[in-house]
């Protein structure tokens, strides 16, 4: 199928955009096309477009500090809630087109992440040894603040027993 634009379409086009707009179409090989479906496609390569454009400067080392959250232990029957701790880690070594990256604590390597990439938002992925999961989100940067809000979550047991926590904090490039 090829596409043809005539002139006399064009004209057609300026002279009255919106009367009659379901009725405007380009010539395709004897068949009509409906412009709105234009349209459509036009909008859908534009959306598709802006993430991958935006996260163009994502940085590849963040340090996080989350400092606010909740955790939840099982015990005798029913869930019970705590402030957790203050949490605080490195991402390194971001690469969003190979989706991995770093963990690193204390200044020591820990762990290879796994990024999964989002409208607006990454997410790193790590499973730990015991096949438990810790799952942090980095947001787009926050232009007010210059850091990149984001949200860590853990799943993973112990003594048997299912425990969870989810931290609520913000993540800064780290040059």
């Amino acid at each position: 199928m090829r596409w043809a634009l005539t002139w006399m379409d064009f004209v057609v086009l300026l002279q009255r955009p919106t009367a009659n707009a379901n009725l405007l179409h380009f010539r395709v090989t004897g068949k009509k096309m409906p412009i709105f479906r234009l349209g459509y496609a036009f909008a859908a390569l534009v959306i598709c477009s802006v993430p991958a454009l935006a996260q163009d400067d994502f940085p590849t080392h963040f340090v996080c500090d989350f400092n606010q959250g909740y955790s939840w232990t099982y015990d005798a029957g029913k869930f019970s809630a705590g402030p957790p701790a203050d949490l605080a880690f490195e991402i390194a070594d971001v690469d969003l087109e190979k989706q991995s990256a770093s963990l690193i604590l204390n200044g020591k390597p820990a762990n290879a992440l796994k990024i999964v990439r989002a409208i607006n938002a990454n997410h790193f992925l790590e499973v730990v040894n015991e096949g438990f999961l810790n799952l942090t989100t980095v947001y787009d940067r926050d232009p007010a603040t210059g850091k990149y809000p984001a949200v860590h979550s853990r799943h993973y047991g112990l003594f048997g027993q299912p425990v969870f926590a989810q931290y609520a904090g913000n993540c800064a490039a780290k040059p």
